[in-house]
């Protein structure tokens, strides 16, 4: 299966009839997709009622990606709220009850930093992850090129496959480094993740400036990129039971509109979404 999303659910007005208040927007988006990316969990490990409120505030079937917190992933600025490595894992392994009971959680998204590169250590701290997370399933997103040179990338599909990682393919500008190419290749037979941040190759190198992060995610698709994705998603089918494409190109507004589109022309229809009644008020 092919689910479809977008990265959160409370900043895609296309989606929203007027007057929709925030407490009611993941309810309205789930009659529009069936997966989202929960990004709030990257800055605070969340308390699990917060998980628990989402988890019921959707139909079965509904699917959560949700991002590991930024502790986890080497992304932290300042001080972390937790005593040690351990305790922070612990946390954010417990915040995620809800969701496994529920049924609801697709995977933990690792999204690593582009300095995170392809050393020895950074392998070792790969499997240490594994084992705190225990059984849940686990997506890794690179950002350094190092991970898929040509003397490293064979060794990186296979370690991902060997650890059962599942792989994050991503649609993204090559702008060096700090960038990685299309590599579409699942490590992981029952699921397989794409996240699509857009091309704005320009937008790509402002890492560090005044709203750089606004700008890097300025991008829309046209309709012949989506057509090539339609494609590497069904090839990408061939070698995973279900894969999730998570569109993130939201600066402009984008993301959400895209997603449709993306189904329109792959002719993806879901039956399990929730109803849309609050179209009715």
């Amino acid at each position: 299966m092919i689910y479809t999303g977008v990265t959160g659910w409370g900043d895609h007005d296309t989606l929203y009839t007027q007057g929709v208040a925030p407490r009611d927007k993941l309810t309205e988006y789930a009659a529009h997709f069936p997966t989202v990316e929960v990004d709030s969990s990257f800055y605070a490990v969340q308390p699990e009622r917060n998980m628990s409120k989402w988890a019921s505030e959707t139909p079965k079937g509904f699917q959560f990606v949700v991002k590991a917190y930024q502790g986890m992933t080497g992304h932290e600025r300042g001080d972390i709220p937790f005593a040690s490595k351990e305790e922070m894992f612990q946390a954010f392994n417990l915040s995620l009850k809800p969701m496994i009971e529920s049924g609801k959680l697709a995977m933990v998204l690792f999204q690593f930093p582009p300095w995170f590169d392809c050393t020895r250590e950074n392998v070792t701290y790969l499997r240490y992850c594994k084992e705190k997370m225990e059984d849940v399933p686990l997506a890794v997103e690179f950002r350094n090129q190092s991970w898929y040179k040509a003397a490293f990338i064979d060794k990186t599909i296979a370690f991902l496959e060997q650890e059962q990682w599942i792989h994050t393919v991503c649609d993204e500008p090559q702008a060096g480094e700090g960038s990685i190419p299309i590599v579409l290749q699942a490590t992981h037979k029952e699921k397989t993740l794409i996240r699509m941040h857009g091309r704005n190759r320009a937008g790509w190198r402002k890492n560090g400036q005044k709203n750089w992060r606004e700008v890097r995610y300025l991008y829309r698709y046209n309709e012949h990129e989506l057509r090539q994705w339609v494609d590497f998603t069904k090839e990408l089918t061939e070698q995973s039971k279900d894969v999730y494409i998570l569109f993130n190109n939201n600066s402009g507004g984008d993301a959400a509109d895209n997603a449709k589109q993306f189904l329109d022309i792959a002719g993806i229809h879901y039956d399990n979404l929730a109803s849309r009644q609050l179209d009715l008020f």
